[in-house]
């Protein structure tokens, strides 16, 4: 019997492997493959695709505002985007022992826009928008059968991070200046809307995800209609 079942465990383990998508940026999607993947399911592996689709999406996102805003890493002592880069998003790979789960993350969100805020902007906004995503997936980075999401909470953070975008764009100084530089026009005269882009998707990513885990949960979404300006989190 325990020669049948290895044999199982082998074969399951075999047609889950196939061939990984390969990106042009040179990232692939492909996994290892480990018997802790027989305790999850279908759902579960999408959750986890979703969750790793996000940072991802946020580290783009994260790398594009040091590139336009250069001056806030040097806030930090750092001498270029990628170190900054990897100072944030660095914890996930051991997310389960990183005191950033502790973070208050509005908190974190409402320093970068305060005007007499010294520090690295894009630091505090996107630490606390990596500890706020992270929340909503209970602050797992490995989803197994016996995990229950809330499809609310994840529902709200898509919202959050409107709240975030609209700040982003909006928030200037006591000059009239804005506080970061996003989107822009070129030499062409054509606009420049990749940061709205990355922002659409990772909104959208959110978004599918919360749908996906209500339709498996049963709880419904309190679907709500927010004011951007309000500058209102919903909760996670």
């Amino acid at each position: 019997m325990k020669t049948v079942l290895t044999l199982l465990i082998c074969l399951s383990l075999a047609a889950c492997s196939g061939k990984p998508i390969q990106r042009k940026d040179g990232t692939t999607t492909e996994r290892p493959i480990s018997l802790a993947g027989i305790a999850k399911s279908d759902i579960d592996d999408v959750t986890e695709v979703s969750q790793r689709e996000t940072i991802a999406l946020m580290k783009k996102l994260t790398e594009k505002l040091y590139r336009r805003n250069p001056a806030e890493f040097r806030k930090g002592g750092l001498d270029n985007a990628e170190a900054a880069v990897a100072r944030i998003f660095d914890p996930v790979n051991h997310w389960h022992l990183s005191s950033r789960r502790n973070l208050d993350w509005q908190a974190s969100i409402n320093s970068a826009f305060a005007e007499d805020y010294a520090g690295d902007r894009i630091e505090a906004l996107m630490n606390g928008l990596l500890t706020m995503v992270m929340a909503t997936y209970k602050h797992k980075t490995e989803i197994y059968v016996l995990d229950t999401l809330d499809p609310q909470s994840l529902y709200n953070g898509a919202r959050n991070i409107e709240i975030a975008v609209w700040r982003l764009s909006n928030a200037k100084n006591a000059n009239g200046e804005l506080l970061f530089l996003t989107n822009g026009v070129g030499p062409d005269g054509i606009a420049n809307l990749s940061f709205e882009r990355e922002f659409g998707k990772l909104i959208a990513t959110q978004d599918l995800i919360a749908r996906i885990i209500e339709d498996k949960t049963n709880r419904t979404i309190r679907f709500s209609v927010i004011n951007a300006a309000s500058l209102i989190f919903l909760p996670i």
